[in-house]
């Protein structure tokens, strides 16, 4: 009875609530389809086409607005910076490029939404996407799901605009702040108010633009609230990071402090554009005041990239300053926020698999007593392995995923061996001392030595099909002689030529290059198909090691 009483005498804010949360369904849905339809291969233009911070701006800019998502774009930069296969500051390109991307939604609002009127085709066009996301597969399939979730925005942005005309009942428009300068930054504030209730900055312009479309508030208090909601994306973004990586907290940093000076640019602009508006025609902004916002929206986003992009550098050094790379050695590219994209997630993997090999493999050539190599220290490999293993369990796919599964389990695998590997360097120590020493362990010892070293130059080069090849012939050498040097310790120990304790120490040695020779076999194994598995994603360079 409460219910049906709030509902008579509120209407128009049960429609608008409505119609904001049928146009964030919409835009998450159509966000949806749109990054199964085309995700992958927009991140992959978004990589290999950002040669500098201005072609990033472009291209991040690009796959904002096709995808629809600023944060899939965001993410992708994080990750691609994490594997080092973009610098910081190119990767700022695509952070500035995102926000101009942004405002492609509300152009779709307000030509398609209050222009043309599409919400009279909105449900045809539900019908017709739900039908190819029900009986359509792949590709069909998830355009179907992007066509439903477009076109449920514009029945949205209906529902809102007709739950508009009801308000005034429940809210006076006119107790918004004058438009003076303490006004708009109430204005702002409340934008920013606003984002962090819908986490959508999408659905405040949305919000505002069919508010002024009504004529409930004016187009300088429009400008003010955009601007607040554009600011208030930077909160989002800032808290998404929190316990991130060094990389992942720069981009927040990087993204509120670039939005805060591009919001102060835009409010000493909001009287200019009035103006110029006005000497283009008088009635410009009141007879289209929504093109003219999302045109203001979209200006004073191009005019803060063109700004910024000069000093794409200098920026980069300020946040590389404020935020010090204080990451673990391993691990310090495992940031939480690229398990949204599980792609990127394996790559930042397998850059930490590489890493820790890179130590592993040069403490046992040391422990073998190769001149070239040194030992490191086995305690924060350790964590690091163990940090790698709690990451990679959070990666969760299906064996639908078919390359990105098959290079999963294969890090798995090649995993479980480092960990194997790092107990035999461990606890195992003396073993390879008797080795490094005992003559008629040599060939062997001298063997594992050359294989390791194929398997450094292939983290270095990325080409694994060697290090397999080298690392199984030298398994297959240590197996073959294996048999003989037992019987021939076994003889020694018989003839008084070794005492049991030096016989003993001499198998054990034995032993433990069989099962280290094992593991780094399988290792260069599972990394070769993981390098097979992951085409042409996978990180060029290891970095510091």
């Amino acid at each position: 009875m409460a219910d049906s009483s709030l509902l008579e005498q509120f209407p128009g804010l049960i429609q608008s609530l409505g119609g904001l949360g049928l146009f964030l369904l919409g835009m998450v849905i159509m966000t949806s389809g749109l990054k199964a339809l085309a995700g992958e291969r927009l991140r992959d233009w978004l990589m290999r086409s950002t040669r500098t911070p201005t072609s990033g701006a472009l291209v991040g800019a690009c796959c904002t607005a096709l995808l629809q998502s600023s944060s899939a774009t965001t993410v992708a930069a994080v990750g691609f910076v994490a594997a080092e296969l973009m610098s910081f500051s190119h990767a700022l390109g695509i952070i500035f490029g995102a926000n101009l991307g942004t405002t492609i939604t509300g152009w779709l609002v307000a030509l398609l939404g209050f222009k043309l009127k599409l919400s009279t085709l909105a449900f045809p066009l539900i019908f017709i996407g739900t039908m190819l996301k029900l009986f359509g597969r792949g590709r069909l399939a998830e355009g179907g799901l992007a066509l439903a979730g477009f076109a449920l925005i514009f029945i949205g942005i209906q529902q809102l605009q007709l739950g508009m005309t009801g308000l005034q009942q429940l809210f006076s428009f006119e107790q918004l702040p004058a438009d003076t300068l303490g006004g708009r930054l109430q204005l702002v504030l409340l934008g920013i108010a606003f984002t962090l209730v819908t986490q959508s900055s999408s659905a405040g312009v949305a919000t505002t633009l069919t508010a002024l479309h009504s004529g409930f508030i004016g187009f300088e208090q429009a400008a003010a609230l955009v601007i607040g909601m554009d600011i208030g994306t930077t909160v989002t973004a800032l808290m998404a990071t929190l316990g991130g990586s060094v990389g992942s907290r720069r981009t927040g940093y990087s993204h509120v402090i670039y939005n805060l000076l591009t919001g102060v640019m835009a409010l000493l602009l909001i009287g200019p554009f009035v103006w110029l508006c006005g000497q283009i025609d008088p009635q410009l902004p009141q007879q289209q005041a929504e093109l003219s916002l999302v045109a203001f929206h979209s200006s004073f986003n191009l005019i803060g990239v063109l700004l910024i992009l000069p000093f794409s550098r200098q920026f980069a050094e300020l946040l590389q300053r404020l935020v010090p790379d204080r990451a673990p050695r391993y691990t310090g590219n495992l940031d939480p926020i690229l398990l949204e994209q599980p792609e990127l997630a394996l790559n930042a993997v397998q850059l930490s698999l590489d890493r820790q090999l890179a130590a592993l493999t040069g403490h046992t050539n040391a422990l073998l007593g190769d001149p070239q190599c040194q030992r490191v220290e086995l305690a924060p490999l350790q964590r690091a392995l163990d940090d790698t293993h709690q990451f990679i369990d959070q990666i969760h796919l299906q064996p639908s995923s078919s390359l990105n599964w098959q290079r999963l389990v294969a890090m798995i695998h090649s995993l479980d061996h480092m960990q194997r590997l790092h107990e035999r360097c461990e606890e195992e120590e003396d073993r390879a001392s008797c080795a490094r020493v005992s003559p008629d362990l040599e060939q062997v010892r001298l063997g594992l030595i050359d294989s390791n070293r194929t398997i450094l130059d292939a983290i270095a080069q990325r080409r694994w099909q060697p290090a397999e090849v080298a690392s199984r012939q030298t398994r297959a050498e240590v197996e073959t002689l294996a048999p003989p040097q037992r019987d021939r310790i076994a003889n020694a120990i018989g003839h008084g030529q070794l005492n049991v304790p030096q016989g003993t120490d001499q198998l054990e040695a034995l032993r433990w290059l069989r099962r280290v020779s094992h593991h780094l076999c399988r290792i260069s194994h599972h990394q070769h198909q993981a390098a097979l598995s992951s085409g042409s994603t996978i990180p060029r360079s290891i970095g510091r090691s």
